[in-house]
C-alpha cells in the first residue's frame, strides 16, 4: 500500500483506513518506452479530434490537472495540481468495489488505475487504466459545476445498498478485464470468463441501489454528452479516453436521448461500444436526476423495505433509529407488524453502536461481538426517545429500578435498569441487567444468562445505508479481490523493441542523431514486423525535419501497405498519419 502521506495533498490525507487499503504505489519506473508511446499516441489523437467535440478546452484541462501529452502522468505532479482545485488522486490495482469507488469521489479523490493499456488495446480497453482515469476524468475536474456533481454523486453512492450478487458481478468483471489486458492469457480462458460474466449478469435478479446508481454513473460520468441532441459535446471519461468510441459515438447509428431518470432502466455492457448515449442540457440536470433517485433510496426512506435490502446485502450496513442511534452490523432478521412497521431488528456477528457517525464508548464490535437485537416502536403509545428523565422515571425507567415494559408491538421486557444514555436531549440507549425480552407469541429475543441487554431506543428506523457509521472505529475492511492485475515480464525480443522506442524518443527530444532512424527502421522491418507505432514515430521525425524525402517515402509506403493489408491497423495508422500532417503542437499554440 502506498503511504498516503507521500502526497502533500489535503484530500488524500483525509482518506479513512478502509479506503487507504486500496492504494498501491504507482512505480513510475515500470512504464516501458512502448507504454509511453501508447500514452503519447492516444493523447495526440485525443486532442486532434476532441478539440472538435469535447465539452471543455482539453489541453487547458490537462494542464490544470498536471498532465502532459508527451508523458504518462506522475501521481505526485497530479496531486500538486489537483490540490489547487480541492481534489486529489491515488493509484489502485484495476477495478475496486463500486462502494469504495463512490466513497473516494465523496472525498474528492480521483481513483487512477496504475496500469496502462497494451498497444493491441490502444483504442479501447475494458479494464480501467491510467489513460482512462487521468486523461478522461482529470481534465474536467476544474469545471466547478461538474466536480460538484462528481463529489455529490460519491456521497450518495457511498450510502447505496448493494446485493450479494453485486459482489459476484464485480469479481466477474474484474477477472475478465484483467484477462483481456494480460499479454499471455489464453483465448479459451478469456472466452470462459466472458461466458461466466454473461451468466452472472443475466441472473442478477432485481437490481440493487448500487446497480441502479451504477447505471446513472455510467451514462453521465463515463459516457455522458452535454448540449443538444443534434450537436452534443463529450464530457464522459469513457468516451474521452477511447480514441475509437469518441469518434464512433457521434455517428447517427448511436442513438442520442435526453438524460432523465429513465436512464436508470438502461443497462450497459462495458466490453462493447454503447448503442445509445444520453445528453444533458446542463450539469445541474445531472444533480436533479440524482436527487430524484436518491429520494427512493434506503438511506432516505428507512423502514422495513430498507432493512430488507440490508439483510440481502449480507455485509455490514447501518440502521438509524429516530433517536439518532446508529446500529452497524450484518443484519439477519427483523420483525414487522400487520401495518408493515418494524417491531425489532437484529444483527449477527460483530456490531457497533454510534451517534452522529461517532462510536459510543464501550459499544464497539468487540463488545457486541455476537450481534445486536432491539425493539423498534412506541412504548404504551409513547415515543420513548422524547421523554425526559423524570418522565422516564414515572414509567419505572430509572437507574437501579426494576422495569416492566410492553411495546405497542407486543414485545415485553422485564429487567433492572443499569444505565440510560442520552444524546441531544433524546434517550438513545437503555441498558438492563437480569433482562428477559419476548415477543407476544412467546418467542424469546433475550434472556438473563446472555448478560447485559442494551436496548436501542427509537420509534422508527429512519435510514439504512451501506457500511459502518463510524468506519475508522469499526475498522471496516471492504472486500478486496484476490485476483490481481497481471505483471508482465518481457522476453529478449520485446526488450529490444523497448530499446528502439526509447532511442526514437531520445532522437525526437534531443533533436539530433537523425541518421540513426534508418538503422532503427531496418531493425523494425526485419525483427518486429507486427509493430506499427515505432515506424509512425520515425516518420513523424523525418516528416517535420524534412531530412530525407526518399526515406520519408519509404516509411510512408511501408505504413500505407500495412494499413491496406492488415485491417486491425488501418484506422490506427491512418489516424496517426493525419496527426503527423496536422501537428498537435501547432494546434495547442493556436488554442493558447
Amino acid at each position: 500500500m502506498s503511504d498516503f502521506n507521500d502526497f502533500n495533498n489535503p484530500q488524500v490525507a483525509k482518506l479513512p483506513k478502509h479506503l487507504r487499503q486500496f492504494i498501491v504505489e504507482q512505480h513510475y519506473e515500470k512504464y516501458t518506452p512502448i507504454d509511453q508511446a501508447v500514452w503519447r499516441y492516444v493523447m495526440r489523437q485525443n486532442y486532434s479530434y476532441l478539440k472538435q467535440v469535447a465539452y471543455y478546452p482539453y489541453i487547458k484541462g490537462l494542464r490544470r490537472a498536471g498532465l502532459s501529452i508527451e508523458y504518462i502522468p506522475n501521481l505526485q505532479t497530479m496531486n500538486d495540481n489537483l490540490g489547487k482545485i480541492g481534489w486529489g488522486a491515488v493509484t489502485v490495482d484495476g477495478f475496486i468495489p463500486p462502494a469504495a469507488f463512490m466513497e473516494y469521489q465523496a472525498y474528492q479523490v480521483l481513483v487512477i488505475a496504475a496500469d496502462i493499456r497494451q498497444i493491441n488495446h490502444i483504442e479501447y480497453t475494458p479494464a480501467p487504466d491510467i489513460i482512462h482515469e487521468s486523461a478522461g476524468h482529470a481534465p474536467i475536474i476544474a469545471d466547478a459545476d461538474y466536480n460538484s456533481y462528481l463529489s455529490y454523486f460519491g456521497s450518495i453512492g457511498a450510502k447505496a445498498m448493494f446485493s450479494s450478487k453485486d459482489f459476484e458481478l464485480y469479481e466477474a468483471i474484474r477477472n475478465l478485464s484483467i484477462l483481456k489486458e494480460s499479454a499471455d492469457a489464453p483465448e479459451q480462458e478469456i472466452a470462459k470468463a466472458e461466458k461466466h460474466l454473461q451468466v452472472v449478469a443475466e441472473n442478477m435478479g432485481e437490481p440493487s441501489e448500487m446497480a441502479l446508481l451504477g447505471r446513472l454513473h455510467w451514462w453521465t460520468v463515463e459516457y455522458g454528452l452535454i448540449g443538444t441532441l443534434e450537436e452534443p459535446k463529450i464530457y464522459g471519461a469513457g468516451l474521452l479516453s477511447s480514441i475509437g468510441e469518441s469518434s464512433s459515438c457521434m455517428k447517427d447509428d448511436v442513438e442520442k436521448k435526453w438524460y432523465t431518470i429513465d436512464a436508470i432502466n438502461a443497462q450497459y455492457d462495458i466490453t462493447k461500444p454503447q448503442p445509445q448515449l444520453f445528453v444533458t442540457a446542463t450539469f445541474q440536470n445531472l444533480i436533479d436526476v440524482l436527487e430524484q433517485y436518491a429520494d427512493t433510496m434506503a438511506f432516505r426512506r428507512g423502514g422495513a423495505e430498507s432493512l430488507t435490502k440490508a439483510i440481502e446485502c449480507k455485509n455490514p450496513a447501518t440502521a438509524v433509529y429516530s433517536s439518532g442511534l446508529q446500529v452497524t452490523g450484518v443484519f439477519t432478521d427483523m420483525g414487522i407488524d400487520t401495518a408493515n412497521e418494524l417491531t425489532f431488528i437484529k444483527t449477527t456477528g460483530p456490531s457497533a453502536l454510534a451517534v452522529n457517525n461517532k462510536q459510543l464508548e464501550g459499544h464497539g464490535k468487540f463488545y457486541h461481538k455476537d450481534g445486536f437485537s432491539s425493539p423498534v416502536g412506541r412504548l404504551n403509545g409513547l415515543v420513548l426517545e422524547n421523554l425526559s428523565l423524570s418522565e422516564l422515571q414515572d414509567l419505572g425507567i430509572a437507574t437501579g429500578q426494576a422495569s416492566d415494559l410492553t411495546f405497542d408491538s407486543g414485545i415485553h421486557l422485564t429487567g433492572t435498569v443499569k444505565e440510560i444514555i442520552r444524546h441531544a436531549e433524546k434517550t438513545v440507549l437503555i441498558a438492563f441487567e437480569d433482562c428477559t425480552v419476548k415477543e407476544n407469541n412467546g418467542n424469546v429475543l433475550f434472556q438473563p444468562e446472555w448478560g447485559t441487554y442494551d436496548m436501542a431506543v427509537g420509534e422508527k428506523i429512519i435510514s439504512v445505508f451501506n457500511g459502518a457509521a463510524d468506519k475508522d472505529a469499526y475498522e471496516e475492511i471492504t472486500h478486496i479481490s484476490d485476483k490481481q492485475t497481471h505483471k508482465v515480464s518481457y522476453d529478449e525480443k520485446t526488450q529490444k523493441l523497448h530499446d528502439i522506442y526509447e532511442a526514437i524518443r531520445t532522437i525526437r527530444q534531443e533533436k539530433r542523431d537523425y541518421e540513426k532512424c534508418i538503422a532503427l527502421f531496418e531493425e523494425l522491418k526485419t525483427a518486429h514486423r507486427s509493430d506499427w507505432l515505432a515506424t509512425l514515430e520515425i516518420l513523424e521525425i523525418i516528416y517535420h525535419k524534412k531530412l530525407d524525402s526518399a526515406f520519408e517515402k519509404e516509411l510512408r509506403d511501408y505504413l500505407e501497405l500495412k494499413a491496406a493489408n492488415e485491417a486491425d491497423y488501418r484506422k490506427l495508422i491512418t489516424d496517426g498519419l493525419h496527426v503527423i500532417e496536422n501537428p498537435v503542437s501547432q494546434l495547442i499554440t493556436e488554442e493558447d
